[in-house]
């Protein structure tokens, strides 16, 4: 199958993302979520993500109209029907993705690729809600999607060997970075990220360091480009803190215990960057 249409579900920081470097790689693009206010919040993002690109010299002026003309908007979900692919980018929680999966599994063409961005969720249990888990795929996006290159794909149990290679064709026409990862809760990237979050946020609950100084040992020590903190609050707490529930649950094992502080600052509303506090004030 010869991809060239996309829907992406959820226009939120992740699907708007996604979203915008699909109709930059020349793709028609079906940006859908429950309301109005969401997709023109997710337009708007993409709209000011090119106008940066367009204001350094990266993208013409052109080149930003034409991309923005391959999105439409969709309420609908049974738009699915019109695409190839489908990629999913909502909440990362089970049921709610495994419930959309199930009306994906009955509103889209069958011979259309089912993908999820989750970050941690087992791609297995998620196809297991559709009557053809072999066309569904994880493919898992880094944020900001626009500017990292790496994309993991995750196969399920019953995942045909075709949506593989088809999934890792599209990454590449997208000018990203494929790395074919096995279906473990927290697959690479977030099984080895969360816990040395979820570690640094441990030394400022036990009073070691500062966050800023945590953030310092680790940008001018380990050479890493963010801190762990401010990095956290970049990706938002309540997925931290989801994100280490499920290598939790997934492994049986307490040293993926999420730290009481972050449960406390997700409890408090301190998410980070989108509320405007987190470890640091916004």
């Amino acid at each position: 199958m010869d991809i060239q249409k996309i829907m992406v579900i959820g226009s939120g920081q992740m699907g708007a993302g996604i979203a915008q470097v699909c109709a930059q790689a020349n793709f028609t693009v079906i940006l859908h979520d429950l309301k109005e206010e969401f997709l023109n919040r997710g337009y708007q993002s993409i709209e000011k993500q090119l106008q940066k690109q367009l204001e350094k010299g990266r993208i013409s002026r052109q080149e930003k109209d034409e991309t923005l003309q391959r999105i439409t908007t969709s309420l609908d979900l049974s738009n699915a029907s019109s695409s190839d692919m489908v990629i999913e980018a909502v909440v990362e929680k089970m049921d709610v993705k495994t419930a959309l999966f199930q009306e994906l599994d009955r509103l889209a063409n069958e011979q259309a690729i089912l993908a999820t961005n989750t970050s941690s969720l087992p791609i297995t249990e998620i196809a297991a809600a559709t009557k053809q888990p072999e066309r569904v795929i994880g493919m898992h996006f880094m944020n900001p999607v626009p500017v990292m290159a790496l994309v993991e794909i995750i196969r399920g149990l019953a995942t045909a060997d075709e949506v593989y290679e088809q999934t890792r064709d599209l990454a590449k026409r997208l000018k990203k970075v494929p790395v074919e990862v096995n279906d473990f809760p927290g697959f690479v990237s977030n099984r080895i990220l969360m816990p040395m979050i979820n570690e640094a946020i441990y030394t400022v609950y036990e009073g070691v360091a500062s966050p800023e100084a945590i953030d310092e040992v680790m940008k001018l020590g380990m050479n890493h480009p963010m801190g762990p903190l401010a990095l956290a609050d970049f990706i938002g707490l309540d997925t931290c803190l989801l994100i280490m529930e499920t290598l939790q649950a997934g492994f049986g094992d307490d040293k993926y215990r999420p730290c009481p502080l972050l449960r406390k600052y997700v409890k408090a509303g301190w998410l980070g960057r989108k509320t405007g506090r987190g470890f640091y004030s916004y």
